[in-house]
């Protein structure tokens, strides 16, 4: 197996009325955009999750083949859940994703594994040019040694993960805009005001007419 993909679903329910992932977006829920949007990506789907109940509700909504596991470090931050999803996954590398990004774009998706080869992580830059480290792939064993690492350290910071690894590519702003012109793909639903972009989003755009 060579591609595995992590979805940390983590922070669901904070300002929302029910679970964020159930959440529905033009009649699908949050978190499926998600899984379906890496379907045919890659070859393991994992989810990680803050307990069994998130797992009840979940399996309702995504195909039966998706893997789920609870952290129980859930709490201390994504880092951790990060840890206990590349220690499931059996994939050579693995695409860590958060559980409220509704347009990730499949292209760019295929062009971070195409990438990914002898390097430790390919890692976008997001329209603010910073390293996305929730949109990245990451060679698993590597990431693994290095994430447990940090938490042994105190550091539950994602951004660790960027931080320790050595022999990084970074994918430019530009390369990503090629394949998502939006560059939706980094849009993530933090909060209700987020959702209510979203669904605006979600709608195509109107054609112009010609003059």
């Amino acid at each position: 197996m060579d591609r595995s993909v992590v979805i940390l679903a983590f922070d669901t329910t904070k300002g929302f009325s029910q679970d964020k992932g159930m959440t529905q977006i033009e009649g699908k829920p949050l978190l499926r955009r998600v899984v379906d949007a890496v379907e045919g990506c890659t070859d393991e789907t994992i989810i990680v999750t803050e307990s069994q109940k998130q797992i009840n509700l979940y399996q309702k909504l995504v195909p039966p083949d998706v893997e789920f596991v609870v952290c129980s470090d859930a709490s201390k931050g994504p880092l951790a859940m990060a840890v206990c999803g590349l220690e499931t996954a059996k994939g050579n590398y693995t695409l860590l994703l958060p559980s409220d990004s509704p347009f990730i774009s499949s292209e760019v998706v295929d062009l971070l594994f195409d990438l990914s080869t002898n390097k430790a992580a390919v890692v976008p830059r997001s329209p603010d040019s910073e390293p996305e480290p929730l949109q990245s792939v990451y060679n698993t064993k590597q990431a693994l040694e290095i994430a447990k690492e940090a938490v042994a350290e105190g550091d539950y910071a994602i951004e660790a993960l960027v931080e320790r690894l050595r022999c990084i590519r970074f994918l430019s702003t530009m390369v990503i805009e090629q394949l998502d012109p939006d560059l939706k793909t980094f849009f993530r639903v933090k909060n209700p005001i987020d959702f209510k972009k979203a669904v605006v989003l979600s709608k195509p755009k109107p054609k112009r007419t010609k003059k």
